[in-house]
């Protein structure tokens, strides 16, 4: 079994209806492990507070959310145990630590990101060393 990292971005479109759910919803089928950095429970939560916050979910919805993270399908890895390389990453790539936890992670594994994020795919593949540890979701 292949083990892919996944990010926020991805699991986001797990939870509420955007722009490449489908190809995110494939990964959950595709049978690859996936793991995240424990950044992800924080982030994804912030994410459904700031919906809530714009309309786009109300409260309740985004509590209900929210409170049903800790069964996704995602194994998680301490980012303390991250840090130093996610630093490294952040520096080498001018990404934030927070993105970086995630690339480390994958470094780490000697696998890919998987990301919703196309700002960051397109800045980690202008880093020819990291670009083969980064793919975006609709790429899946």
């Amino acid at each position: 079994m292949s083990v892919l990292v996944v990010d926020a971005s991805v699991v986001i479109k797990w939870l509420v209806p955007e722009i490449h759910a489908l190809a995110a919803g494939r990964l959950l089928e595709a049978g690859a492990e996936l793991i995240a950095p424990d950044l992800l429970f924080a982030e994804v939560a912030n994410t459904m507070w700031k919906k809530a916050r714009r309309g786009e979910l109300t409260s309740e919805i985004a509590q209900e959310l929210v409170d049903d993270l800790p069964r996704i399908a995602v194994q998680t890895f301490p980012c303390r145990d991250l840090a130093s390389e996610a630093h490294a990453v952040a520096i080498a790539t001018g990404r934030s630590v927070y993105d970086s936890m995630y690339l480390a992670l994958a470094i780490r594994l000697d696998t890919r990101l998987v990301t919703a994020d196309e700002r960051l795919v397109n800045a980690i593949r202008a880093t020819p060393m990291l670009a083969s540890h980064i793919r975006f979701v609709a790429e899946m």
